[in-house]
């Protein structure tokens, strides 16, 4: 039987624990987990960005969620491995539902063997350019008009650029961000960016903060493209394709800014199948 289509993360992981999706997840065990607190600053630029990661390995996969600073300590992986998946599903704290939805989404259909994926090399280089390649691919997904309004829910300053290299005027929103690398402002008022956008390009961070099912369901109501850029939560993203997410650009862990050789990323569109593998550039 074909999966489910949820229309919420909570339906979603609802579905997860009932078995619609695969096995039990009580019997699918957490074998390792781990915190993580990564900065970068790209050469030339202003903006040091402060990620911080949660990281649970379930079979032959990795789930992750990012989180804001303080909403989660290190100390909660001291006793997360060998816990049931569906211990952890249950958890009063976001970040680690999410962390442990992806980890079971992941192991139960890795995005190495999704038959749908694009799988894209990024470059062996320098931070800037695989950020530049990785960025590129995915405002590869967009298909809008030139002139067309891009909300961008979670700001990335090479995605600001690889935007505007397809003819999109980018509406950055963030909550940490107050400018651009170029001193342009950005909102801290999704509503509003929302409002005037024709498309919308969403950071895999929403899925955290509460804010995915919101977009979601706006681009559904209003028919607009969302295209979701998600390194953390990435089969948790993958899971709305044909039901609100138009195209998704995912990263299993390691993520490509922890290594300098080449990695893959995978692509996906909500209409179309997934062509030969490719270099981004």
């Amino acid at each position: 039987m074909p999966n489910p289509k949820p229309h919420t993360v909570t339906e979603l992981t609802e579905g997860v624990l009932e078995g619609a999706y695969g096995p039990d997840p009580k019997n699918v065990t957490v074998t390792s987990a781990f915190w993580l607190y990564h900065t970068t600053r790209l050469a030339g630029g202003e903006v040091t960005y402060h990620n911080h990661y949660l990281l649970l390995r379930a079979g032959e996969s990795f789930g992750a969620c990012s989180f804001e600073a303080g909403e989660l300590s290190p100390d909660f992986c001291e006793n997360a491995s060998g816990f049931p998946l569906e211990r952890l599903l249950r958890s009063e704290t976001t970040p680690v539902r999410i962390a442990a939805l992806d980890a079971y989404l992941s192991n139960v259909r890795p995005h190495r063997d999704a038959a749908d994926a694009e799988p894209l090399i990024l470059p062996t280089g320098t931070p800037e350019l695989r950020a530049r390649a990785r960025d590129a691919a995915i405002a590869g997904l967009l298909d809008v008009e030139p002139g067309a309004k891009v909300a961008l829910i979670g700001v990335v300053n090479p995605l600001i650029e690889a935007i505007r290299e397809r003819g999109g005027v980018c509406l950055p929103c963030d909550l940490n961000l107050r400018t651009t690398q170029w001193g342009e402002p950005v909102s801290d008022d999704m509503t509003e960016v929302l409002g005037r956008a024709d498309a919308v390009v969403a950071t895999g961070m929403t899925l955290s903060n509460g804010t995915f099912d919101l977009i979601l369901e706006h681009c559904r109501l209003h028919d607009i493209p969302l295209v979701v850029y998600a390194q953390t939560g990435s089969a948790v993203a993958r899971a709305f394709l044909t039901g609100g997410v138009t195209a998704l650009s995912a990263e299993a862990f390691p993520f490509s800014q922890f290594s300098a050789d080449a990695t893959v990323l995978y692509r996906y569109r909500a209409d179309s199948s997934a062509p030969a593998l490719e270099e981004a550039s």
